[in-house]
């Protein structure tokens, strides 16, 4: 059973290195969607393993033995495996509740604030022009979707190249990146290993995003002028976007403005790498995660004297 939970909480660990390879080789929306199940899937699966090893460490104690109603030592392996194991546990739970928390709240306020801006301009449509002397642009959710540019961001683009920019922030809109966005930040804060997945999934937002703008421009050049010249004039030290709000210029500009100028024309293997990363990162950490919960179920009634072992 011990051995089991291990595994949620150990391949994780593979998923950045998978997570970047199979962007290559998926369509960016495809990588997308299926990167976001995979974050969520085995982080769901690890808090789930960590909350089963706070669990038996806790049933070990004499007091909450007697809370649980255990009539029989539970049995697991050695004390001395079993209670760091739910020490460490725990703080990782506690870390993690504490960051998401932190984050949840920043996001809030800074999506409140953008909100309140925003909703106080006059706005052309979707569009909504802040006067401010630090050039930023991004797809700004709710209801209605606003796109958020500054007139420092507008004077450092010609008209051309504005409205590449605002096609991308309208792909944005369109395809609910932040929703995806916001539910790669929630899993980032129950493992570590997922914060570089996290950041995948940030690119993934944006090269579906691009590809969809170059189609409505009808010029990849055009985009990826307008998204470089956007990045170099972007002060992201400023910018007053929350998080899960996407802009034009974040993720590496230079492999974007790469994959804009030539194209890759293969796509290979699609369906292998959606089935290798839902094997590896989704499918083994929640079947590892539930048999091992249910193994730990068990074990507990056999202690209350309610089945036999």
């Amino acid at each position: 059973m011990i051995a089991l939970l291990l595994i949620p909480i150990l391949l994780p660990f593979a998923l950045p290195v998978l997570a970047r390879r199979a962007l290559g080789r998926l369509d960016p929306v495809t990588a997308l969607r299926v990167l976001t199940v995979c974050i969520l899937v085995c982080a769901g699966a690890c808090v789930a393993a960590l909350g089963a090893l706070v669990l038996i460490g806790l049933l070990k104690l004499s007091l909450f033995a007697a809370l649980g109603d255990l009539v029989h030592p539970l049995h697991t392996p050695s004390d001395l495996l079993v209670l760091p194991a739910a020490a460490l546990a725990t703080g990782a739970l506690s870390v993690g509740a504490w960051t998401l928390g932190c984050s949840a709240l920043r996001q809030v306020r800074a999506f409140r604030s953008a909100r309140a801006e925003a909703d106080r301009r006059p706005a052309a449509g979707d569009l909504c022009v802040v006067d401010s002397p630090h050039p930023d642009a991004y797809a700004l959710p709710g209801r209605p979707h606003r796109i958020v540019v500054t007139t420092a961001m507008l004077r450092s683009l010609n008209p051309a190249e504005r409205e590449a920019l605002f096609a991308h922030e309208r792909a944005h809109n369109a395809g609910g990146h932040h929703h995806f966005l916001a539910a790669a930040e929630l899993a980032a804060h129950c493992h570590p290993a997922l914060h570089a997945t996290r950041a995948t999934i940030q690119l993934a937002a944006e090269r579906a995003a691009d590809e969809s703008a170059a189609a409505a421009v009808g010029d990849r050049r055009l985009l990826a002028r307008a998204i470089a010249r956007a990045a170099l004039a972007g002060d992201a030290q400023r910018s007053t976007r929350p998080g899960f709000a996407p802009a034009a210029t974040t993720g590496p500009v230079p492999q974007r403005v790469a994959a804009l100028l030539v194209p890759g024309d293969g796509r290979l293997n699609t369906r292998r790498w959606i089935a290798l990363l839902l094997t590896v990162c989704a499918i083994l950490p929640a079947a590892a995660a539930t048999t091992s919960v249910v193994a730990f179920h068990h074990e507990v009634e056999v202690a209350q004297g309610e089945e036999n072992p």
